[in-house]
């Protein structure tokens, strides 16, 4: 592992762990949940950037941490990165839908990089999902379906991971 991505995990670590941040429904550590992220990321490129992006890719929407910190400690790369990985809506723009719509709209800025780290976020945490929440589920999966459309730029292998995922929910468990 690169200084880079060793210190992108050891802050995204410190940052999530600060908090005593746990994954909803199983109750982990956050960091398996970033670990698992890096590692889809790591099976399809060697890119320093986007491992060190994925570790640390929910740290400004979860955390203290700011954009100004991602870009201060791994330079403008990895918080370019960071940016288009990071929600940007906020309650007061809508309801749910409303803020999934911008948020998508924003992701869709970022480049290849981005999507792919996207497409690594959606697959680990879909799993989750479908098999603690079925009932959410269902909203989620089909907000990963419109996500999808802007994330087709993003590695061909997690691209297929991701679509066979979310087509599989969608046939078997949404009505139509």
């Amino acid at each position: 592992m690169s200084e880079l991505v060793t210190s992108a995990r050891l802050f995204a670590f410190t940052a999530h762990n600060a908090i005593g941040q746990r994954r909803k429904y199983t109750g982990d550590p956050y960091t398996v949940h970033l670990e698992r992220v890096a590692a889809l990321v790591g099976s399809v490129v060697e890119d320093e950037a986007m491992l060190a992006a994925a570790y640390l890719h929910d740290t400004v929407e979860d955390t203290e941490t700011t954009l100004e910190d991602i870009l201060s400690n791994f330079g403008t790369d990895v918080a370019y990165l960071v940016t288009y990985l990071t929600d940007i809506s906020r309650p007061e723009d809508g309801n749910r839908k409303a803020r999934k719509r911008i948020d998508r709209e924003h992701i869709a800025k970022g480049d290849e990089r981005v999507h792919t780290i996207k497409l690594a976020d959606l697959i680990d945490n879909a799993a989750s999902i479908q098999s603690h929440d079925p009932r959410f589920a269902k909203v989620y999966m089909e907000e990963k379906r419109l996500l999808l459309e802007v994330l087709a730029d993003g590695h061909p292998d997690l691209l297929a991971r991701a679509r066979a995922i979310v087509d599989a929910w969608v046939r078997g468990n949404l009505p139509g």
